[in-house]
């Protein structure tokens, strides 16, 4: 059984990402921050891979592929995130992975330090049984969602960064009456009352 995990994340650009930091940390500490939080994820992935046989991707906004393999290393594979808002990016994202015969598809972003290999190992093991994960964050978002299959229709009509999100892919996914395993919840690090979260880990 092939297994996809998809970190979503973003070229460390001062001034083009975490920009709501940008007042506690300015520009260019923003983009360390986004540095450095994409290199812990990637790291609790590496981790995983030690034990678990799994495809590992980067699916990017910013830069360029060489840009990303400078940054990160040659042995991932980055794709480049397709315009659109976030729902978009998901969407086609797992298409592809589906269309490459994979089986169980896990999408991650990098903002949530807490996510260790033990919940990521535990969201593929979910998988086999039910047709969608979640992992709730605290702010009513969700930091992981995987699946079996595509679904394409558990991205439309959700208000992306708003506190409804996970309400609103739990209520399509009771419309589809899909069998749902839902992870801890954990909290997300995107604005500066946040950084206490990371503190531990920097």
């Amino acid at each position: 059984m092939s297994e996809t995990l998809i970190i979503f994340s973003r070229y460390p650009e001062p001034g083009k990402t975490k920009t709501r930091m940008i007042t506690a940390l300015g520009a260019a500490g923003a983009a360390k921050l986004q540095q450095e939080m994409t290199e812990q994820t990637l790291n609790t992935a590496k981790q995983l891979l030690s034990c678990r046989k799994f495809t590992l991707e980067v699916h990017f906004s910013g830069g360029n592929q060489q840009q990303m393999s400078e940054w990160l290393g040659k042995e991932i594979s980055y794709i480049e995130q397709v315009s659109g808002n976030l729902g978009d990016k998901m969407r086609a994202s797992f298409k592809r992975a589906f269309n490459l015969g994979n089986q169980r598809v896990v999408v991650i972003g990098i903002d949530c330090p807490d996510l260790d290999q033990i919940i990521l190992s535990k969201a593929f093991n979910s998988l086999q049984k039910q047709d969608l994960v979640l992992g709730p964050a605290e702010d009513g978002g969700y930091y992981l969602i995987g699946l079996n299959h595509p679904l394409p229709q558990l991205f439309n009509n959700i208000n992306w960064g708003s506190d409804r999100v996970l309400n609103q892919t739990s209520y399509l996914a009771r419309k589809l009456k899909l069998n749902v395993d839902y992870l801890p919840t954990l909290a997300d690090v995107d604005r500066p009352e946040d950084l206490i979260i990371w503190q531990k880990y920097s």
